[in-house]
């Protein structure tokens, strides 16, 4: 990449401060950029690191007025560093076009213009997959699943029978989506296993990390609606519905039959107990366990978790409680000290009595 600052504005629609003449040779962060590199800025406690960095340039927000640096001015800097990078990143996938000849291709299945199918997948009788999809090596695709288009599934990714995939989406490494439903009836003792007859349904543009679960519903359909990112090591129970647009971060573990609203938050390590609803634009705090259902727009924390301003105080009269259990002994020690004196005092009042 070589670019002068006025061609990279005009990429990514910004406006230029500064020589736009110079010459721009790599992108890279505030803290590792060289000379000759492009950074960004959009979170204003960064802004300190502007005159300290060694980039030839900063892309950062119309309300920095001034720097020793050329700039470029743009709304969503953050988003435009990213537009920048798909630009100018070299395209390292090497996906072929094509089905390798270790690929083993069941019965009826449908494979669309462009795929490319690598070493060892495994496609079952009556899959379908759609135009420029990719299978990396080493997918299962289970019988009578179906695959969007513009679809990557990386290494070792099980995607078992009737499953169906939207375009445009990304399954990373080891993740595993329609495995059977955790559900047991338990019978003199014994678990005896309920069959799990249900699908997985996972709309277009969900981006899903690696080494998640996503079981399959007992009837109906665990579903994953349009644009979710789910990060890695999530596992989301059987008829779990999943709303647009939403953010499901590391280690975080819905129970069955929960519902998430549109544009809801889970951060990491969160944990939902089975069938209660989280509303649209809710956010769910890092390790926060959900006993009960969240309204919209509500930011939860804690265990059991509460409304984040609540636990909060909560928290803070937990920090508190060496202090309070050492005056609760003070005081202790003076009520008896207090009570041994009115005893004292009532003894020597009866004797003068007598």
């Amino acid at each position: 990449m070589k670019k002068t600052l006025n061609e990279i504005a005009q990429l990514i629609d910004g406006f230029v401060v500064g020589d736009g003449n110079i010459e721009i040779s790599g992108v890279c962060g505030i803290k590792e950029a060289k000379q000759g590199e492009i950074t960004f800025v959009a979170n204003p406690k960064y802004i300190s690191l502007m005159e300290h960095t060694n980039a030839s340039a900063i892309i950062t927000t119309p309300d920095i007025k001034e720097s020793s640096k050329p700039l470029i001015l743009t709304e969503n800097p953050s988003l435009a560093f990213a537009k920048l990078l798909t630009l100018v990143a070299p395209n390292e996938s090497g996906h072929f076009k094509g089905v390798h000849p270790t690929a083993v291709i069941g019965k009826d299945v449908k494979l669309g213009k462009d795929v490319a199918i690598h070493p060892f997948v495994v496609i079952e009788d009556g899959a379908e997959v759609g135009d420029n999809s990719v299978l990396c090596a080493g997918v299962f695709v289970g019988n009578n699943t179906k695959i969007g288009c513009n679809t990557v599934v990386y290494p070792h990714v099980s995607i078992r029978e009737r499953v169906i995939i939207g375009d445009r989406v990304i399954i990373h490494s080891g993740t595993v989506i329609g495995s059977d439903g955790f559900g047991f009836a338990t019978v003199k003792g014994l678990h005896q296993k309920i069959p799990q007859i249900g699908t997985v349904v996972i709309e277009a543009d969900v981006e899903i990390g690696a080494n998640v679960t996503i079981d399959r519903a007992r009837f109906d359909k665990t579903l994953i609606k349009h644009g979710t990112k789910i990060d890695n090591l999530v596992q989301i129970a059987h008829n779990v519905v999943i709303g647009e647009n939403s953010i499901i971060v590391a280690q975080a573990g819905i129970s069955g039959s929960t519902i998430l609203g549109k544009n809801v938050t889970l951060a990491g390590q969160s944990g939902l107990i089975g069938h209660i609803s989280i509303g649209d634009n809710a956010v769910v705090a890092a390790q926060a366990g959900v006993t009960k259902s969240v309204p919209d727009n509500t930011c939860v924390s804690g265990y059991p978790a509460k409304p984040h301003k609540k636990a909060k105080r909560i928290n803070a009269c937990v920090q508190k409680l060496p202090d309070l259990y050492k005056l609760v002994n003070k005081l202790q020690e003076k009520i008896a000290t207090l009570e041994e004196a009115l005893k004292l005092q009532k003894n020597g009042t009866t004797k003068n009595n007598n």
